[in-house]
């Protein structure tokens, strides 16, 4: 075992640690530095581990060492052709993103630090954020499916221990239950996709069957089944990265602290089942997996346009952020469509970045309302921008930052966001010459949503930090947080400005006849074959399109980025009743989420609990329970019966004797 196993092993140390001291030690729990500390050492070292790696990774290009660098804790359970193993392994894209779990899950755990400060459960935060990087770890380190699923399930578990961190508030509570329920439909398919994979490779006689060396190197034996293996994949993705149907649960894990929307929405839970698929690349590549990729690119461009649509009608800054998110989560996935695989985990990566940003900036914004609200005696909504206005006057840190996050994710050149999503769109677009006209349907739709990604966060940040002033600050006036919490927030705006310039290859780079040169993903992961559409002799045959495509990207970036800032400079808050008018009827679909939840409750829920109420209690009382107690009864009867029997008379029993022997020899005879 060598030192590459505390990658894993450190953050489980940290829970166990923190848990049993804070369990058994009330005076420690208060010891919140020493906790928050501990917690944040236990994450911020495999960072630098995995970092050290990846470095080394990146010098071996020059040399052609690529092979993964895999270490094993001990065998699980072997059994026939079922080996499993607690075993690692650490390639490009698994390095890549532990770079991304444990760099932004450090500087979360440092942000806490400040922002649980107070919190009588304070040691239990900490406690759930270092188990639920050991899972996520797991997840992305695991070399076989088995490892991952466990991983995947652990994220699982914690994301509802910490949207629920408050749980006697039970709203917070139906949330975390909500988030728990939605991911188990989609966890239900990634069994079924794993009994498929392992049925199928064991019985052509393929060893670790459930190993992803084996996976990869055995697509033409599952070639045949690729179309159902990979769909039950992509359900399973739309259940931990939130995509059509399984959206729901997200927008609702705002009930959690801000920390945790962070975690959860920025960079680790939720890109779960883009890396599922960016792993099980090859799978997805082959002919028979075409049409489930056609239909990841038509349910990520719906996704996307939807939650977009949703954003803008929205006041609650987290909501707005949350929406944000399942919306960019569905570039991802059109990237996934589009054969883009490299592509999709960059934009994994500036998405981490920006929104990481403007989650932890969101909860500064709250933390200090919430102050504010409290020693003004105001029972306002913290979290309603309405209430807000001005804030970049008294929060300038926090409001530099957001406006540089809100800037990188609306796309504008040359912050990071540009580079990423004009790359994801440029992918698509092409794609739709040689691969259906779909994709240019799908590149229609993020185009439009690119234009309401920028108009809505652009009007979430100017109502909050600039503008008019809606609260009294003549006597008292909300003021900035503590280092703690405004530190990470300069780390992460300065990723989201340079973020884009560690990898692009398409869009400007061709332009400028870099080509895919300089995409430092290609060179380092998989041998640099990642993307299974070799898109360079379309671009060149329409390289006008090329510029028209980097132009418009910009004209809508900086166009609507502007035009939205006079709008609401002029207009403040009546802004929206004209918004309001512009979509007319559409509008109030939009406030109310165009009515999924209470689709779901009229349509599932509400039919499952009448069946409950209705037929399953009355099939338990009435079957089960009289199966039950009917054989019970019998029994007792039969007792009874034969209790008659035994009367203690010598002569009954004599007689008895003498009646069977009777009956025996008259078989014996006549029978």
């Amino acid at each position: 075992m060598t030192h590459l196993s505390l990658i894993i092993l450190l953050p489980l140390l940290g829970a166990t640690l923190i848990g049993l001291g804070g369990f058994l030690s009330p005076a420690l729990r208060k010891q919140e530095k020493l906790l928050g500390g501990l917690a944040t050492l236990m994450v911020a070292i495999p960072f630098f581990i995995i970092a050290s790696v990846f470095m080394g990774f990146l010098g071996g290009h020059e040399h052609g060492t690529h092979e993964p660098v895999k270490f094993e804790l001990f065998t699980w359970m072997a059994a026939g052709n079922l080996t499993l193993k607690f075993g690692y392994h650490l390639d490009q894209l698994s390095l890549l993103m532990g770079m991304i779990v444990t760099g932004i899950g450090t500087l979360i755990h440092i942000y806490s630090i400040g922002y649980m400060h107070g919190d009588r459960g304070y040691y239990k935060f900490f406690l759930y954020l270092n188990l639920f990087i050991f899972s996520m770890l797991n997840l992305i380190l695991g070399e076989n499916m088995a490892v991952l699923f466990l991983g995947w399930e652990g994220v699982g578990m914690c994301s509802y221990l910490l949207i629920g961190f408050w749980y006697e508030d039970m709203a917070k509570a139906a949330a975390a239950q909500k988030a728990f329920v939605a991911n188990r439909i989609g966890d239900f398919a990634m069994i079924g996709a794993m009994f498929l994979i392992f049925s199928t490779l064991s019985s052509n006689g393929i060893p670790n069957a459930l190993s992803f060396d084996a996976i990869n190197a055995s697509v033409g034996v599952l070639s045949d089944k690729a179309f159902w293996i990979t769909l039950l994949l992509f359900i399973a993705a739309t259940g931990k990265s939130a995509q059509i149907p399984l959206y729901v649960w997200l927008p609702d894990a705002m009930a959690g602290p801000t920390p945790v929307s962070a975690l959860i929405h920025a960079a680790t839970m939720v890109t779960s089942g883009i890396y599922l698929i960016a792993r099980m690349h090859p799978l997805f590549s082959v002919p028979e997996a075409e049409t489930v990729l056609m239909i990841i690119g038509v349910v990520a461009a719906a996704t996307s346009i939807v939650a977009a649509l949703i954003a803008v009608a929205q006041n609650d800054i987290k909501k707005v952020l949350a929406y944000s998110t399942v919306s960019q989560l569905g570039f991802m996935f059109m990237a996934l469509s589009a054969g883009a695989y490299t592509t999709a985990i960059f934009h994994v990566m500036t998405h981490a970045f920006f929104k990481a940003c403007l989650f932890l900036g969101s909860g500064s914004v709250i933390h200090a309302m919430e102050h504010y609200f409290h020693e003004t005696h105001d029972h306002k909504d913290p979290q309603d921008i309405r209430f807000m206005g001005g804030l970049g006057k008294y929060m300038p840190s926090t409001g530099k930052t957001f406006w540089i996050a809100t800037i990188a994710i609306a796309g504008c050149f040359p912050l990071s966001g540009f580079f990423s999503k004009d790359e994801i769109l440029a992918n698509v677009f092409f794609s739709g010459y040689d691969h259906g006209t779909i994709y240019f349907l799908v590149w229609l739709v993020g185009t439009v949503t690119a234009v309401l990604t920028a108009f809505y966060m652009t009007r979430v940040t100017f109502l909050t930090f600039s503008g008019k002033e809606r609260y009294d600050s003549h006597h008292h006036a909300p003021h900035e947080n503590n280092a703690f919490m405004t530190a990470p927030l300069w780390i992460l705006a300065i990723l989201a400005v340079v973020g884009g310039f560690l990898g692009f290859n398409t869009g400007i780079a061709h332009v400028l006849g870099l080509g895919h040169e300089v995409h430092w993903l290609n060179h380092t992961w998989f041998h640099g074959v990642i993307n299974n559409r070799d898109l360079s002799h379309v671009i060149e045959e329409h390289i006008s399109w090329e510029y028209f495509l980097i132009l418009l990207a910009m004209a809508i970036s900086y166009g609507v980025v502007y035009m939205t800032i006079n709008f609401y400079k002029k207009y403040d808050l009546a802004g929206d009743e004209k918004v309001k008018s512009f979509f007319g009827g559409m509008y109030k679909a939009m406030e109310n989420k165009f009515y999924v939840d209470e689709f779901y409750n009229a349509a599932i829920l509400r039919p499952f609990v009448w069946a409950g109420e209705n037929i399953v209690i009355w099939f338990d009382k009435n079957v089960i329970d009289g199966v039950v107690n009917g054989s019970a009864t019998v029994a007792g009867m039969t007792g009874n019966f034969l209790r008659q029997l035994q009367t203690g008379k010598v002569a009954n029993y004599a007689l008895t004797v003498t009646v069977g022997v009777i009956l025996i020899l008259f078989y014996l005879i006549f029978g």
